[in-house]
């Protein structure tokens, strides 16, 4: 079986610095008819076990620890019995929503580190290190299917917010144009939030 994207859109809320604002989160679904990854785990376990459809599920894959993106990790993991996977860097972030080294708290399994290959359907996907918008923001590239997930590094219109707690505006630019703008031009950017958009365009909305 190929691999293919599925996608579906969850609502909740996001929680930083003293502040909740209501947000409406992307969820997506990498994989074939048999099994699949899961990017991030948003608001809902019941929409991505939809989503899922009955796929074995190999691994909840986490773009950053912002609290929107990770809240129901754990309830996922136990529904599907599949790892959390999340880069270290974002660990205070993580500790926000799950606890840290106190008796009863929730962990994720494995970390992702850069160029580290997952591998789904048939086809691999690669987790690019794209601090800014968090320390341990990741993206993941999928070659053969000419797409990239980005989290909240990109959007479309540009970089991701920052200007909240443990992220930085120069390091998220640096990322993008060191590491996102390196992939070919017609990347189809599925991002954390919103609509789909380009590599190539967003080369233009920041350059111009």
């Amino acid at each position: 079986m190929s691999a293919r994207v599925d996608h579906a859109v969850v609502s909740g809320t996001f929680s930083l610095d003293g502040e909740t604002h209501d947000v409406d989160n992307n969820v997506w679904v990498i994989g074939d008819d048999e099994q699949c990854l899961v990017v991030d785990a948003p608001h809902d376990v019941d929409a991505i076990l939809r989503l899922v459809g009955g796929r074995a599920v190999k691994a909840i894959v986490c773009t950053h620890a912002h609290d929107d993106h990770v809240r129901v990790a754990p309830a996922l993991r136990v529904a599907t019995g599949a790892p959390i996977l999340l880069h270290p860097d974002d660990r205070p972030l993580w500790e926000l929503t799950h606890g840290g080294d106190e008796e009863g708290a929730e962990l994720w399994d494995v970390d992702l580190s850069d160029g580290m290959t997952l591998t789904i359907g048939g086809a691999a996907v690669t987790v690019i290190h794209t601090p800014g918008h968090a320390p341990g923001a990741v993206c993941l590239y999928v070659h053969d299917l000419g797409c990239v997930f980005t989290g909240d590094t990109l959007f479309e219109g540009g970089p991701g917010a920052t200007g909240r707690s443990y992220s930085d505006a120069s390091v998220i630019e640096e990322s993008i144009r060191s590491r996102l703008f390196d992939l070919p031009d017609d990347t189809v950017v599925h991002t954390g939030h919103g609509p789909d958009t380009t590599i190539g365009a967003e080369r233009a909305n920041l350059d111009g």
